[in-house]
């Protein structure tokens, strides 16, 4: 019987981005700026993408920064989960209700 020795797991590719959305359950969509120069014209043109992620606890709030990994297929659309939460948005701290 041939002896299988254990392969280490490929790098996972990781993301940074804003939280978009938080409305759906444990899930988050998330918005990744990407900046490259043009390959005719080399001006530096903005690309977004948006990448649906789990998250478990449902920690992340619209505006964050957060860090995401690819994973396996959850559903759908998602093949993302978030990793943590790097920057809290100044918009999810409770405001104080005018008296």
């Amino acid at each position: 019987m041939p002896e299988t020795t254990p392969t280490a797991r490929p790098q996972r590719k990781e993301r940074l981005g804003r939280v978009l959305s938080n409305k759906m359950a444990k899930t988050i969509v998330v918005e990744v700026e990407r900046r490259y120069p043009h390959a005719k014209y080399k001006k530096v043109v903005t690309a977004h993408a948006r990448f649906y992620a789990h998250d478990e606890k449902v920690e992340a709030k619209v505006g964050d920064l957060v860090l995401i990994h690819e994973t396996r297929p959850l559903s759908k659309l998602k093949r993302w989960r978030l990793s943590q939460v790097l920057e809290r948005s100044r918009e999810s701290a409770p405001a104080a209700a005018p008296a």
